[in-house]
């Protein structure tokens, strides 16, 4: 009776073993953008809205060789788009987040071209700069989704 009690055990932990093993595991959806996400995304995302609608006016500060206004934008209003874009940047899903990081960093990039160009007076290279950056900015924001892709 013992022999027999030893085979039912190893019986019962075996079938145990192969029903855990072959049990469907919890599968989950894609992240994906949700209504609460976008709405964090669009939170941060209210300087550089507000540093598109400057840029027209940084345009004609390059123009006129305005090097004065041109170092205050920069470093006024535009000052805060680099906290900014590390926010939308961490908010948005992984797989975003590289592409996010190049477009972000090609735009500060541009901007302290024209930072640095606007000090010596080369109008030729602030001009560059400028348009790199309008450029990139609009890269950037076009890059950022809008929209939910689900109200889950």
């Amino acid at each position: 009776m013992k022999p027999l009690r030893a085979v039912f055990t190893l019986l019962l932990v075996a079938i145990a073993t192969v029903l855990v093993g072959c049990g469907d595991p919890d599968v989950q959806a894609p992240p994906t953008y949700t209504s609460e996400k976008i709405a964090q995304l669009q939170l941060y995302l209210t300087p550089f809205s507000d540093a598109q609608e400057r840029l027209a006016e940084l345009g004609k500060d390059v123009e006129k060789n305005d090097w004065t206004n041109v170092k205050s934008v920069i470093h006024g209003p535009f000052g805060t788009l680099r906290a900014s874009a590390e926010n939308v940047n961490r908010i948005l899903l992984k797989k975003d987040q590289k592409q996010a990081i190049t477009l972000s960093k090609a735009l500060f990039n541009d901007l302290e071209k024209l930072d640095i160009a606007a000090d010596p007076n080369i109008p030729a290279n602030a001009t560059a700069a400028y348009q790199a950056a309008v450029r990139d900015l609009d890269a950037y924001l076009d890059f950022i989704p809008t929209q939910p892709d689900s109200d889950t």
